[in-house]
């Protein structure tokens, strides 16, 4: 199990812990307020992938929410309070998108309803997400007079750049099946399929190597190469590292003796 986060097991958490089989699942557990991204839900939320993180027992982690909305995007009602001091909390939004994209173990973001503005933002930082189709989306940041600037970090490199600029500009609502079509989601299915999608996703990234699948995140970073056969050679010196490895000699031992790795949770 991973360690726990204080707060994180009393009645009044806001995010919610649960680990089993090498999948800890985050559960996002404000419904009063579409669980929108205030200061100590978003402060859960990274003590709870800094846990996960380093608990070695834990291989895939899981963005869940409860109720019927997944996140409504930065809370508003704190977002007015800020106006006083000067500030708003767009830059602990952004240590957040940071943690959920720069983790080193496979994110999984598991859509059963609505998401705005912020709540993307979370959405695209995850490796994977899988939505029900009849969840919707929209970015509404300009009907309330601002930019989706922050979650552009994460957002921008998942959209293809005509839907993006449709969405962005006329804050639209679209669909599970659009999301799917323009690369913010993985994939869309009916609801009552939803848990079972993410549990097969969960069942084949557990099968991953630690260490492997960290690298394979950070290939998926690597900027274009202005030089295409200097980067040939550093992916090949990379490749070599890793099948030298103790993770790639177990791997290949594995496969030819026909057996599970010993990186894959056990039966229970």
């Amino acid at each position: 199990m991973a360690t726990s986060v204080p707060g994180m097991t009393s009645p009044d958490a806001l995010v919610r812990v649960a680990t089993a089989r090498g999948v800890t699942t985050l559960t996002l557990d404000s419904p009063h307020n579409r669980n929108a991204l205030s200061t100590p839900l978003m402060t859960q939320l990274r003590a709870g992938l800094g846990d996960a993180v380093a608990d070695d027992a834990v291989r895939v982690i899981v963005l869940d929410h409860t109720g019927p909305v997944f996140c409504s995007g930065a809370d508003l009602k704190e977002t007015a309070a800020a106006y006083a001091s000067g500030t708003v909390p767009a830059g602990m939004l952004g240590d957040v998108l940071a943690a959920v994209w720069e983790c080193p173990k496979p994110v999984l973001a598991r859509v059963a309803g609505p998401a705005r503005a912020g709540g993307l933002g979370l959405i695209a930082a995850a490796d994977l997400a899988v939505c029900a189709e009849e969840a919707t989306f929209a970015f509404t940041e300009v009907r309330l007079g601002v930019i989706p600037a922050v979650i552009s970090a994460t957002v921008l490199p998942r959209l293809h750049p005509r839907a993006a600029a449709e969405l962005y500009l006329t804050g639209d609502t679209f669909d599970g099946r659009r999301a799917a079509e323009i690369g913010l989601v993985t994939a869309a299915v009916p609801a009552d399929g939803l848990d079972a999608a993410v549990q097969r996703y969960c069942a084949s990234l557990v099968r991953g190597a630690p260490g492997a699948l960290a690298g394979a995140k950070q290939l998926l970073r690597r900027p274009a190469a202005a030089d295409l056969r200097a980067e040939i050679a550093d992916l090949a010196a990379l490749s070599t590292g890793y099948f030298l490895s103790d993770e790639g000699r177990e791997g290949v031992a594995a496969f030819r003796e026909k057996r599970p790795a010993r990186w894959v949770p056990a039966a229970s």
